[in-house]
């Protein structure tokens, strides 16, 4: 294409916002207008399941639920929900309330996982940076230092012991159902934290479910410091802009109505039924044809921005548990999804972009560009160094464009609560659009389910170990002599593990016995029981 006729086409399918700056450029694309033409059904579609959306329809027939994240967050401002959070916000770091000892709160802890602490580790990084934690009181003007829990690994909480002081901790819990396992363990382990320093773990505990949930009940009846609802018709993925995303960005004085107003700025502007004015139809649609309504390309995020560096993994969620899925709306197997990966520029372009420029032609890749420096610095005469990070984007997208990759540009004016609220609100859109092309339930999330009760079938195995280990006294022998004799043969494999895992932690648990492994040439592993 001569370079007349690439202007021409950036005019053509570049689109601005006046009033934010928010720009996205798809020219870098591989379509045409008549690859759009010949989506009409699909975008006629999109329009009119998004309307039933907003309009309170059943958009998650599996559990029998409407999805309210774009409606709910108009009304949230304005709601007693909001003020009490902003209330009970500023009561903490103004020492109004206070733990067991009368300490005023230094820390919070936020103990989520997917969702529950995604969206608010990428408002923290995005809108605080990464060294928040490091900065003084007087620096951070009073707010807390926040640390996440969002697995169940025990290195996690021994390393968030390592720093804080637990009377001076805030420890919110998140959780939907209440019963999601990786944060009931994480809160077991503080709790228990808590009372081995003889400290009233309720005094420092909030939580935040769905009423009458598991963590509900449990809050109430140990009478914790606060208990904060959450809607059932919002998915964790898409959870950000609700409570979830509120409480742990009030405690570390982030502007959440800034957040949501961008939200809703770009909720309006993506309401627009004609798809050529519409970013996030015309996002969806590129996505569409790129990989043939199968998802037979990557999606690669390069946000050229340290702060933005977690939204590659804020999306892997958003997208892939939202569209990867084997069953379409009709129970027919369409395996769909699209795969996420990314980090930052100019980083990658040390790193995965080699491949990319050079290696296989399966991707297209998203750029983001932010335009306001954070600093004035001068590196070559006039020449600062944000000015080289504009060139190092441009320069790459040149490059992939170049070796006929494919190519989506944003650009924002700065990174910010107002500009961040607008990212998300706008890919939030283009999923479920997305999923309207494909006749996708976007909203459930069956696969994670699966794991769950398989994990489950893991756990009662080890309880059935636990239990016989005191039995078998004397034992010695391999993985598959050890299934043999507590009569779970069939289970050599998960056995393995199983004990594989007891061993190297015989000596921090109390098994009742010591269960010790050793490698022996031709049998593996030999395991003793004493």
């Amino acid at each position: 294409m001569n370079k007349s006729g690439w202007v021409d086409r950036n005019h053509q399918y570049t689109m601005v916002d006046p009033e934010s700056g928010f720009t996205v450029g798809f020219a870098g694309m591989r379509f045409e207008m008549n690859d759009l033409d010949a989506m009409q059904p699909r975008f006629a579609r999109a329009v009119a399941e998004m309307k039933r959306l907003e309009d309170g329809a059943i958009k998650n027939p599996d559990e029998n639920r409407k999805v309210t994240h774009f409606t709910d967050r108009i009304s949230y401002p304005q709601s007693e929900l909001f003020q009490e959070v902003e209330d009970f916000a500023a009561a903490i770091r103004s020492g109004a309330i206070t733990g067991s000892t009368g300490q005023k709160f230094e820390y919070a802890v936020i103990n989520g996982i997917g969702g529950s602490a995604l969206g608010p580790q990428l408002m923290q990084f995005a809108i605080n940076g990464p060294y928040w934690n490091e900065l003084s009181e007087a620096k951070r003007g009073g707010y807390l230092r926040i640390y996440f829990l969002d697995n169940t690994d025990s290195a996690g909480v021994a390393d968030v012991l390592q720093a804080i002081e637990l009377d001076r901790t805030l420890v919110v819990s998140i959780s939907k159902s209440g019963g999601t396992q990786e944060t009931k363990n994480n809160m077991i382990a503080m709790a228990d934290a808590f009372n081995a320093a003889g400290l009233e773990f309720a005094r420092h505990a909030v939580a935040i479910t769905m009423k009458d949930s598991q963590l509900d009940r449990l809050a109430r009846d140990r009478k914790w410091l606060k208990v904060m609802e959450m809607a059932e018709s919002i998915g964790g993925r898409t959870s950000e802009t609700s409570i979830v995303g509120h409480l742990p960005a009030a405690l570390a004085g982030i502007d959440f109505r800034s957040f949501l107003a961008g939200a809703c700025h770009m909720d309006q502007w993506t309401r627009v039924t004609d798809y050529r004015k519409n970013p996030a139809y015309m996002l969806a649609a590129m996505w569409f044809i790129a990989g043939n309504g199968k998802g037979d390309r990557n999606m690669v995020i390069v946000p050229y921005s340290d702060r933005l560096v977690l939204l590659s993994r804020y999306l892997q969620q958003l997208v892939m548990e939202s569209l990867g899925k084997e069953l379409d709306l009709d129970g027919k197997p369409v395996y769909q999804g699209l795969n996420v990966f990314g980090n930052k520029g100019g980083t990658d372009a040390h790193a995965f972009i080699q491949q990319l420029n050079d290696g296989r032609n399966d991707f297209f890749i998203t750029f983001i560009e932010v335009l306001e420096d954070a600093l004035a610095l001068p590196v070559s005469g006039r020449t600062a160094m944000g000015d080289y990070l504009h060139g190092f984007e441009t320069g790459l997208a040149q490059a992939l464009l170049g070796k006929g990759r494919q190519v989506i540009t944003m650009t924002i004016d700065r990174v910010d609560t107002f500009n961040l609220g607008m990212l998300i609100a706008l890919y939030e859109r283009a999923v479920a659009v997305y999923a309207e092309f494909i006749n996708i339930n976007a909203f459930h999330q069956p696969g994670v389910q699966a794991y769950k009760l398989a994990s489950k079938g893991v756990i009662e195995l080890l309880n059935t170990i636990e239990e016989k280990l005191p039995e078998i006294r004397g034992f010695c022998g391999n993985a598959a002599e050890f299934a043999a004799r507590i009569g779970c043969a069939d289970d050599e494999i998960e056995v393995a593990g199983i004990i594989a895992k007891l061993a190297a932690n015989t000596t921090r648990r109390d098994l009742g016995v010591e269960l010790s492994r050793s490698w022996t040439e031709g049998k593996g592993w030999v395991y003793s029981v004493k």
